[in-house]
């Protein structure tokens, strides 16, 4: 995976882009840190859409403009680049967290390889995995408090996926489970 996305191209930083896309529960973070893991250290970074998205109900739109707007785009341009992350305990957006211009930035979540996101990236890819595995990691991780913002961010998720045609324009496809 990381052969194919060093021989796509990088950005005008030398930056490679790896966005990691698919529903929750799929297996997205695991692949995301691995792929980090896999280069020297300080040479990747990951950025978690869940630290972009305004709550459950923020908008999976505004979440990829954001991500474009204040990662990729300036990435791209060489300019300082970085989001202000979401404290989900808190319920509003707290830090600033810079991203450094890397050889290797892995976007991991819901949206990452949306449209938006294309003219940035080296390598888009897809990971799924069966819906009831996906509600079952969730609720182990999250907790069960969680599991009606589970299946209602789920049908969130499959609207824009279907909108949006991102497993079709993947360049790889992943299933775990």
């Amino acid at each position: 995976m990381l052969a194919l996305a060093g021989a796509r191209p990088a950005l005008a930083t030398g930056t490679r882009i790896v966005c990691v896309d698919g529903p929750s529960g799929s297996g997205k973070s695991t692949l995301a840190a691995d792929l980090a893991a896999a280069v020297p250290p300080g040479d990747a970074v990951v950025v978690q859409l869940d630290d972009l998205l305004d709550g459950w109900d923020g908008g999976l739109t505004r979440m990829i403009s954001s991500l474009v707007g204040h990662v990729l785009a300036p990435l791209s341009a060489g300019r300082a680049s970085g989001y202000r992350r979401y404290d989900w305990h808190a319920g509003r957006f707290a830090e600033w967290t810079p991203v450094p211009p890397v050889p290797l930035v892995v976007v991991e979540g819901v949206g990452a390889g949306a449209r938006l996101t294309a003219p940035y990236r080296s390598l888009c890819v897809w990971v799924e995995a069966p819906r009831e595995l996906r509600l079952a990691r969730g609720i182990a991780r999250d907790g069960e408090a969680f599991a009606p913002y589970w299946l209602t961010w789920a049908d969130q998720e499959d609207i824009h996926f279907a909108r949006d045609e991102t497993r079709r324009r993947a360049d790889l496809t992943l299933t775990t489970g």
